[in-house]
């Protein structure tokens, strides 16, 4: 198992291609995945707000696979920290609170504004775009990472992907860097 401990913010876990991408990762232990119910409730709720297609009992079943299926994930009982804490966003609290509880190394976000260094620094804890750690985690481990990107592409069904379409789909969220590092080895994904 990894020793990378991650807290994964919502706005990691709201796309569904990244959120997957990140959880297979965590399964296969390249690093160890920290959440709360709060940061659950946070990309369901705005699931539901842009797309109607979406119901919340689906959303919770995925929530609810999430916490079964990836290894102490689930962050409890931080909410004491939440008042002592210092962010932009007071409503961003909770998330770093949790990451604190949990031990994290790094808190993984599209958001990195809204946890600067300064404030996260004194907490041995740092920010980081899911594309910087996407690409270290592939420099790590080139062959499980490669492994992690075929299964959530293979296990794509509706419609089934290429290679390249996976690529594609990773491109438009933003992953380049992880494209660029993954993409010479698309024969194995």
């Amino acid at each position: 198992m990894g020793n990378l401990t991650v807290f994964l913010d919502a706005s990691v876990l709201y796309p569904a291609p990244l959120r997957d991408l990140l959880l297979e990762l965590a399964v296969a232990d390249l690093y160890r995945a920290k959440w709360s119910d709060a940061v659950h409730e946070e990309w369901i709720e705005a699931l539901l707000r842009t797309r109607r297609d979406l119901t919340r009992s689906r959303l919770e079943r995925t929530r609810d696979l999430m916490n079964a299926h990836t290894r102490d994930a689930l962050v409890t009982d931080f909410e004491p920290l939440i008042g002592i804490l210092d962010l932009p966003d007071p409503d961003d609290r909770h998330v770093l609170a949790a990451a604190i509880k949990g031990r994290a190394d790094f808190i993984v976000t599209v958001n990195l504004r809204d946890f600067p260094p300064e404030n996260l620094d004194r907490w041995g804890i740092e920010a980081q775009h899911p594309d910087e750690f996407l690409t270290q985690q592939f420099q790590l481990s080139q062959s499980a990472f490669l492994q992690a990107v075929r299964t959530v592409r293979l296990r794509l069904k509706n419609p089934p992907k290429t290679a390249e379409d996976y690529l594609d789909t990773l491109r438009a969220h933003g992953l380049l860097a992880t494209v660029k590092a993954i993409g010479p080895f698309d024969r194995f994904i």
